[in-house]
C-alpha cells in the first residue's frame, strides 16, 4: 500500500509539470485537461481510491488516442528530437510524437489502478 502512495504521489507531482509545460501549445486546454484528469486519478490512488468505470474509461480513451496520434517513425521522431536540440515544436509530425506518448504514459500510470480496481470486490 506504501508503495501505491508513493508512486501515485510522484505522478501526481510529473503530470503537474506536465500539464504546466503544456501552457505554450497550440491546443493546452485538451492537454492541460488530459494531465489534470490524470493527476486527479493519482490524488484518488493515494487515498487508495480507485473508481473502476472511471480509470477504465480514462485508460482506454488514452490508448486510443495514443494510437491515433502515433507518428510514422518513433525512431524518426526521436531522431527528430535529438537533432533540434531544444523542446520547441518544429513540426506537426513532432507535436502528434509527443501526444501520443503522453497519452501512453497517462495510460500505463493509470493501469495498475485499474486492475487493482478489477480485483477489488465494489
Amino acid at each position: 500500500m506504501k508503495f501505491s502512495k508513493i508512486f501515485y504521489g510522484i505522478w501526481a507531482v510529473l503530470f503537474a509539470l506536465f500539464a504546466f509545460w503544456q501552457f505554450n501549445d497550440p491546443d493546452p486546454e485538451v492537454w492541460v485537461s488530459i494531465y489534470v484528469v490524470a493527476i486527479i486519478f493519482c490524488l484518488l490512488a493515494v487515498r487508495g481510491i480507485f473508481p473502476k468505470i472511471p480509470l477504465t474509461v480514462v485508460v482506454i480513451a488514452c490508448l486510443v488516442g495514443s494510437v491515433y496520434f502515433w507518428p510514422d517513425s518513433v525512431s524518426g521522431w526521436i531522431g527528430q528530437e535529438v537533432e533540434q536540440g531544444d523542446l520547441t515544436m518544429k513540426t506537426p509530425e513532432m507535436e502528434e510524437g509527443r501526444e501520443s506518448f503522453g497519452l501512453l504514459i497517462v495510460a500505463v500510470v493509470m493501469l495498475p489502478g485499474l486492475i487493482r480496481s478489477w480485483k477489488t470486490k465494489a
